[in-house]
Parts: C-alpha cells; structure tokens; sequence
C-alpha cells in the first residue's frame, strides 16, 4: 500500500510539472562561444513563456574523473554582469564577462524556477584560448620584399629544371658536330695537300696554254 501511494505521488509531480512547463519554448541557444583571454564574450538564453521565471546562471566544469560538476554562476565580482532583453514576445538573458579568464571555460546554462518546478535550457559553452603571440613584427614593406623574392625562387625552381635538358642537348649536337668535321678530315695527307695546292698555283701562273713560237725548234707537235 504504501508503495502505490509513493508511486501515485510521483506520477502526480510529473503531471503537475508537465502542465507548468506545457507553454514553455526554449530557443535555440548558440552552441559555443570562443573568446580570447582578457577579452569580452557575451552568452545567451532565450524562451517564450507567458510567465515570469527566476532565472539564475549556471555554469557546467568537467572534472578531471570525468563528472560534471555544476556550480552558481559569481555575478558579485565586476567581471561579469547580466541584463534581460524581450523582443517579439521572446524573452532573452545576457551574460555578460568583461575580461575573460582561463577557469571561465564550460558550459553555461539558465535555470528557470517558477514556483517548485524548474527547468535548464540547452546551454552555451565557452571556451577561453591564449592568443599566439607574435615571435617577428614584420612591416608591410618588409613583407612586400619577402613575398617578391619567394616569387623569383619559385620561379628560378620551375625554370631551372626546364633549362638544364636543353642545355644538355645542345652540348651533345656542338660535340656531334665536331666528331663529324673531325671525320672528314681523317683521311687527308697534309703533304699531298700542300703538293697538290702547289701545283694549281704553278698552272694559275703559266696559264693553260704555252706560246709555240717562242717554244724552240726541238718541240715537236703531234698530229691530230
């Protein structure tokens, strides 16, 4: 018996729950924010609900054994503040952080209390990174120069390579060449050369045909 009754009530609760709940609309909220350290973010939850909540802040850190521990977001500090915005009959809540810090990262979420009952929206993580920092502050001028004389590398690096087999093929026909002059001249006798030019210079000079009548009268000629 009294285990029906303990079922009867818990039946109850969720059926009270549910009939609060049944013209709540909860918006889509951003699913990650990424904000550098020491700068502002900004996180949001919004819903339609003709009723007025008690909206607190939730934030979500995962532990290292990988549970989720959840705690109340400190709006005590100046760091972080929050406001409430109602547009179109959607109601929206802002958090607000002026500077960022590294233990900021999880996940946030709105939890609405009205009367008993309660309920989390979707929720928005943050997640809080370090800037890398400049190792070679470099002018405009100076980045000009480095891109131009990547540019010429480049270019020698793709003309280069095309070139080299040209040149390789005009030293091998410079070398044919000279084997095939070198051919030509191998079977002349230098001395016959110098005879035989010696020769045609003697029959420039006399001429083709001799004066018969200042040849003496031993010279004979010969019949036809």
């Amino acid at each position: 018996q009294v285990s029906i009754n303990i079922y009867f009530m818990c039946v109850c609760n969720v059926i009270v729950a549910n009939a609060g709940f049944e013209d709540l609309k909860l918006e889509a909220d951003k699913p990650l924010v990424r904000a550098a350290l020491f700068h502002e973010a900004t996180i949001r939850c919004c819903y339609r609900w003709n009723k007025s909540p008690h909206v607190t802040w939730i934030m979500n850190i995962h532990t290292t054994n990988g549970t989720t521990m959840l705690s109340l977001v400190n709006l005590s500090n100046n760091l972080m503040n929050k406001t409430t915005e109602l547009t179109d009959g959607v109601t929206c809540h802002l958090l607000f952080f002026k500077r960022v810090r590294l233990n900021y990262t999880g996940l946030y979420q709105c939890k609405l209390n009205y009367n008993s009952l309660h309920i989390f929206t979707h929720g928005t993580f943050l997640q809080v990174y370090k800037p890398l920092q400049k190792t070679l502050n470099l002018s405009e001028s100076v980045k000009n120069s480095i891109i131009t004389a990547e540019g010429v590398l480049l270019l020698m690096c793709v003309l280069i390579p095309g070139t080299m087999p040209l040149c390789k093929r005009l030293n091998e026909l410079e070398r044919k060449k000279g084997r095939e002059e070198e051919n030509i001249y191998e079977g002349l006798n230098q001395d016959d050369c110098n005879s035989a030019y010696h020769q045609i210079q003697r029959t420039n000079q006399q001429g083709p045909y001799q004066d018969v009548a200042n040849c003496g009268e031993d010279i004979q000629l010969e019949k036809p």
